[in-house]
């Protein structure tokens, strides 16, 4: 008989256990109505699509398409696919597909896992997640400011601290590719001191340049031409239009003029929301305008707006300014010896379920002591006890283990059909 090797995840793909995974679960319903009190509706997109739907949509000369993409050749019909590495192109090919903005603007948003061949470290896995917010066919910087005023309120709502907001503006066409001339003209005249991966963009993406992180070009890359001294008045009208608004809102922001993206299908607006608490990562959410996407994937031109939060970072920063204890299991534990008894504490948890409590049966036939332990760690309430005295009287034993009107430690008898109405009102 040959024995088989246990097989451990995937580096850089992350298993989430109880209790953690309640965390993950509270996280999703702030958001979930969060995002409803805004309008914004649920948009699902398969996790696979077509690899030239982000090869064009995100840019051939991206860090994400040249080396973090997940991508093969489906055997069955010889296409090239590619696991998604973000929200974006595939909520806009999808608008594209179904007409979707064919009557009004669309507020949508969509959560759920990205996946992008990095080095693992705190904050950026191989498999992570992702809440996408899109605001599509909305052209001004009103919206803008809601989307940056609508993050505010989540870090409110979550207790987060130590978040700043940066803004930047790429401006239109026209105003980058006069930027871009000047900026490959200072690149060029400071090759020296360029290392190799940004030499390999200098012409390809040179904005991509000013996003180096290498300190030795830091001097170079702070000298550079600055995007935003080439904007227009339309564009400087768009950026004080959100700052305007932004001013209104008591949201204090900076502007970081080599604020760039990773992504080519930005334009006008560009922000992120940075934190120094988490290491090397410290962006927690960016996003920004990219009103020429649509039209570059197929569809009728239509601006558009929106960000993405990286859920484990968000659940990091949480779990620093606001940690809780494991959360419980149940609300209530009922306790039982004898099969009587095992049937009759069934049937009461039924009842105790439709009156909207969460209650755990205690499985088998162990002792008293055995059970009562198992009932402390599931972080119940209360626990009710029925064995024969109780199936004798009708009245369950209700011993409360953490809180309720008798006190931590106490206990009384209840009837059975009383049970359910009586610890709905103290739970």
């Amino acid at each position: 008989m040959s024995e088989f090797k246990k097989v451990a995840g995937l580096t850089g793909m992350k298993d989430a256990l109880p209790p953690e995974t309640a965390r993950w679960e509270r996280l999703e319903a702030i958001v979930r109505d969060w995002l409803a009190g805004y309008g914004y509706q649920n948009l699902r997109t398969p996790v696979l699509e077509h690899t030239r739907l982000f090869a064009r949509g995100i840019g051939e000369v991206t860090d994400i398409v040249e080396k973090e993409m997940y991508s093969f050749v489906d055997p069955l019909n010889d296409e090239r696919l590619t696991m998604r590495p973000e929200f974006t192109a595939g909520i806009v090919r999808s608008a594209i597909e179904h007409n979707f903005l064919y009557d009004r603007p669309r507020r949508v948003y969509a959560m759920g896992p990205v996946f992008r061949h990095e080095r693992p470290q705190r904050g950026r896995y191989r498999q992570f997640h992702q809440i996408d917010v899109e605001a599509l066919g909305f052209p001004g910087p009103d919206v803008d400011a809601e989307l940056i005023v609508m993050l505010a309120r989540l870090w409110r709502l979550l207790g987060l601290k130590d978040i700043r907001l940066e803004l930047n503006s790429l401006g239109q066409a026209a105003e980058r590719a006069a930027h871009r001339a000047a900026l490959v003209a200072h690149l060029e005249k400071h090759v020296d001191v360029l290392d190799e991966e940004a030499r390999r963009r200098m012409h390809s993406n040179p904005l991509r340049v000013l996003d180096t992180k290498n300190p030795a070009m830091q001097d170079m890359a702070n000298a550079a031409p600055r995007l935003f001294d080439f904007l227009g008045a339309e564009s400087l009208a768009h950026y004080r239009g959100l700052c305007d608004r932004l001013d209104d809102a008591g949201i204090a922001y900076t502007l970081n003029p080599r604020l760039v993206r990773g992504l080519d299908y930005y334009n006008l607006t560009v922000f992120e929301w940075v934190t120094d608490r988490l290491g090397a990562q410290g962006t927690v959410c960016g996003g920004g305008r990219y009103d020429g996407l649509i039209e570059l994937l197929g569809g009728k031109p239509a601006p558009a707006v929106g960000f993405a939060i990286g859920m484990e970072r968000l659940l990091d920063l949480w779990q620093q300014d606001a940690p809780d204890q494991d959360p419980a299991e149940c609300q209530i534990y009922l306790v039982h010896q004898g099969d009587e008894a095992q049937r009759r504490a069934a049937q009461i948890a039924e009842s105790l379920r439709d009156a909207g409590l969460r209650a755990l049966v205690h499985a088998g036939s162990t002792g008293f002591k055995s059970q009562f332990r198992r009932a402390d760690a599931s972080g119940a309430v209360a626990a009710v006890v029925i064995g024969g005295d109780e199936l004798a009287s009708g009245q369950a034993t209700v011993k409360w283990l953490r809180a309720g009107d008798a006190g931590q430690g106490q206990q009384e008898s209840i009837a059975f059909g009383q049970l359910a109405g009586k610890l709905q009102q103290r739970i």
